[in-house]
């Protein structure tokens, strides 16, 4: 019997290390849905696409593909995992991840991805918009300071760690009073707050939840 865990989250929270290193343990599938918001975004920012240009952004979603292979993230047949985590792709993914006509592409895409397969899903709405029927549903969060620190420890941005923090807390607002499916805790969500747990006392208390679950 398949299954699809959802771990929603703001950025910086961790669930893109915990759902990889989950979905090993477990043996199932991993998607990172922010992945490919961040390489339209790049595409975006490539092509000049600002988010004033709806029907330009219409157009250019109609022949754009995406794949993931093991762990790569590939637009129009390129891989462009490398670039997806720079300060301007950073700066940007909100207003993508945002508009109606990108959410809607992607979220098809995610489910036809993860169709008939167990899989884990990462993002910010994968419990309340693409699989709000998940049997697993985690929101994972950590303070904004905490955030902070762990993106600076991954040295992947020219940002000093108050910088970091004043754009997470940033994102944050924007990303949960946005239109087009807020970052919010789905109702049936366990909260998991790892400011204070380690990556593994963090799997752990997942895989006991998922136990529970069970019962």
């Amino acid at each position: 019997m398949t299954y699809i865990i959802a771990m929603d989250g703001p950025s910086g929270s961790g669930k893109s290390t915990l759902s990889e290193m989950l979905a090993e343990k477990l043996d199932i599938e991993y998607l990172n849905t922010g992945l490919m918001y961040r390489a339209v975004t790049k595409r975006f920012l490539d092509l000049g696409i600002g988010h004033e240009d709806g029907e330009i952004i219409k157009e250019e979603l109609k022949d754009l593909t995406l794949s993931i292979e093991n762990g790569k993230i590939y637009l129009n047949g390129e891989d462009v995992s490398k670039y997806l985590r720079s300060d301007d792709i950073t700066k940007n993914v909100s207003w993508v991840s945002a508009n109606k006509d990108v959410r809607e592409k992607l979220v098809d895409l995610q489910r036809a991805i993860a169709k008939d397969t167990s899989f884990i899903l990462d993002g910010r709405d994968i419990g309340t918009v693409v699989f709000p029927n998940a049997k697993y549903k985690f929101y994972i969060t950590a303070s904004s300071r905490i955030r902070a620190l762990r993106r600076y420890k991954q040295n992947e941005s020219d940002f000093d760690i108050d910088e970091l923090e004043e754009a997470i807390i940033a994102r944050d607002d924007y990303d949960s009073k946005r239109e087009i499916s807020p970052l919010k805790k789905a109702d049936d969500a366990i909260l998991i707050d790892n400011s204070n747990l380690s990556i593994d006392e963090t799997i752990d208390l997942i895989l006991k939840k998922m136990d529970q679950h069970a019962i």
